[in-house]
């Protein structure tokens, strides 16, 4: 695996990230959802995003119910941000923690790009899935 480089970006800069998602949401951006991604292959299948996706919301396209989530994301569930050095001229993915159904621990990683080479917004999620392990107050810089 390449090496990732993590940092924990201020409140201001999260609240603008999720607006700009939000907009990107607003208008007509491609959202692209990795269903199967190939680390799943040796992962409980209970962990991917794939199995999560149609069991949170089992009668509905995924994308549809995806853009849908990704509009209720709060500075709150932020947990990390995040810079691939696989895709160095890619802009950061920011990975946030959301809580279904009381008790159910959703990790999800994104990245959105506003008005990329080919004139329009693409939001890309790579992780929509069960939390591994459960989540911990610590996790999210600004819970609370």
């Amino acid at each position: 695996m390449k090496d990732i480089v993590t940092r924990i970006e201020s409140k201001h800069e999260v609240q603008c990230f999720l607006q700009n998602l939000n907009y990107a949401l607003e208008h007509n951006a491609k959202v692209s959802f990795q269903e199967v991604r190939q680390v799943d292959q040796n992962r409980d299948i209970k962990y991917t995003n794939k199995y999560t996706v149609s069991d949170l919301f089992p009668d509905e396209n995924p994308v549809v119910a995806l853009k849908r989530e990704l509009c209720k994301l709060t500075v709150e569930e932020y947990i990390r941000t995040v810079k691939d050095t696989r895709f160095k001229n890619r802009s950061e993915m920011r990975e946030f923690g959301k809580v279904y159904n009381s008790n159910k621990d959703v990790y999800i990683k994104i990245r959105v790009d506003l008005l990329s080479d080919s004139g329009d917004h693409s939001i890309f999620i790579m992780s929509f899935h069960y939390a591994d392990t459960p989540f911990d107050d610590s996790m999210f810089p600004y819970k609370g």
